[in-house]
């Protein structure tokens, strides 16, 4: 008993044990390599974007082609191609053309003075009947199929603006990505001449440009993004494995991780809010003449997918620091664990009373328990990684499944050394 005392006392004389002292560069350390983690992120999800619709033709097609039917493109491509049409119409030959047929079949003097005084009416049907016969034509499937095709011939369109590369039916000029229309002028000028306006046949060939992308900047930013576009392959990577030695390093790993997460959300949101912002500022200074809606729909299908690549990160990002937290000491992470596997043991006790046995199964399970964990987390972020362009969507059911996945380990995990609840209260109801 004395020799008890003894030891107690020393114990209690201790004191509480010396937490582990922090050593302050390697807190900066983790710190650091985190919120370098966190704008790599942020680079990379631009470089992928850069990279998919430059090199990937399809991308670029799924990326421009619903422009076709946008209606402010399409009114937009209206007016081009009106105006480029009744440039090469002589409406003061036509009016010539009238008074000269007029005074030949002996019409009066005065009427033959009314006919020259008919220039305005005149263009002005004429533009009505241009007009009409070009939006029939740009609301139509015809313009869509040679929208598409043109983009799909062309589809290095955005390459060539921040590139500086020329050639083909897209390229650059006066900072302008354009697009020949004259494929659609051709169309209009068949479709007038089939209405009965037969001056239409003298249309020679027009090339009519639609303003694709327009920035003064274009030479600026076409350096940014060509280095994106070498990098692009290795940013995600290189991000990936700063953000890993960040938490490595870090004294708490699981509350490095959380912050990891958050800070690459962080970064996903100032990226969604930066492209709302940079939008404004790019219409600001569209050059004179470029309808500011058509280029605002053009801006929008540009950014579509990069918008979907910041929405799928930032979902990643958020579920890794909720699986982080849940797995921490904190009570609503106990209550939460405690409450899953109790109503997943509670399922299992049931099915085992009905004569489900997991035998060798459940042994299994029980004893790699914690490596069939790692292997599920493996798996997911290997299908997240790998994927070519993963969405919210795809990221949310990896996220179901991979909580699916555990919920199986858990209803499996069975030590066969010891019988479940349920069957100790089959055996107890038996007696």
């Amino acid at each position: 008993m004395a020799e008890l005392r003894q030891r107690v006392h020393a114990l209690e004389s201790a004191g509480p044990p010396r937490a582990a002292r922090h050593h302050p560069f390697r807190s900066v350390g983790s710190v650091l390599l985190i919120l370098l983690a966190a704008l790599l992120a942020m680079l990379s999800v631009v470089a992928v974007w850069a990279n998919s619709i430059v090199q990937d033709t399809d991308r670029y097609v799924e990326t421009v082609g619903p422009l076709a039917s946008d209606p402010d493109v399409q009114k937009a491509a209206t007016n081009r191609i009106t105006d480029a049409v009744l440039a090469q119409v002589d409406v003061d030959a036509l009016v010539k053309q009238l008074t000269d047929a007029a005074s030949a079949k002996g019409v009066p003097p005065q009427a033959a003075k009314l006919i020259g005084n008919l220039d305005g009416p005149i263009e002005s049907g004429l533009k009505q009947l241009v007009s009409g016969t070009v939006e029939r034509v740009v609301t139509s499937r015809a313009f869509e199929k040679v929208w598409v095709n043109g983009n799909r011939r062309a589809h290095a369109a955005l390459d060539k603006a921040l590139t500086g590369q020329a050639d083909g039916a897209v390229k650059v000029e006066n900072n302008q990505v354009v697009v020949d229309l004259g494929p659609i002028v051709a169309q209009v000028k068949d479709q007038l001449v089939a209405a009965g306006f037969t001056p239409a046949a003298k249309i020679p060939a027009v090339h009519t440009n639609f303003v694709v992308f327009a920035s003064k900047d274009v030479g600026k930013i076409r350096s940014y993004v060509r280095v994106l576009q070498i990098l692009g392959g290795w940013l995600p990577v290189i991000a990936l494995l700063i953000a890993a030695a960040g938490v490595y390093v870090a004294f708490n790993r699981r509350h490095a991780l959380i912050g990891a997460a958050l800070a690459v959300f962080a970064a996903m949101l100032v990226l969604g809010i930066g492209l709302t912002v940079f939008r404004d500022v790019y219409l600001n200074h569209l050059p004179s003449g470029v309808s500011e809606a058509a280029a605002g729909s053009v801006y929008d299908a540009l950014v579509k997918f990069l918008r979907a690549g910041i929405r799928a990160l930032a979902a990643v990002a958020l579920f890794t620091a909720a699986g982080a937290f849940l797995a921490g000491p904190s009570r609503i992470a106990v209550v939460t664990r405690t409450g899953c596997r109790r109503s997943i043991g509670a399922l299992r006790d049931v099915t085992t009373s009905a004569g489900l046995r997991l035998g060798a199964v459940g042994r299994f399970v029980h004893r790699f328990k914690r490596w069939i964990g790692v292997v599920i987390l493996v798996v997911a972020a290997i299908v997240l990684f790998t994927w070519t362009y993963p969405t919210t969507a795809v990221v949310v059911w990896t996220a179901v499944i991979t909580l699916a996945a555990f919920a199986i380990r858990e209803f499996l995990d069975q030590d066969g050394s010891a019988p479940s609840s349920g069957a100790d209260a089959g055996a107890a109801a038996a007696h």
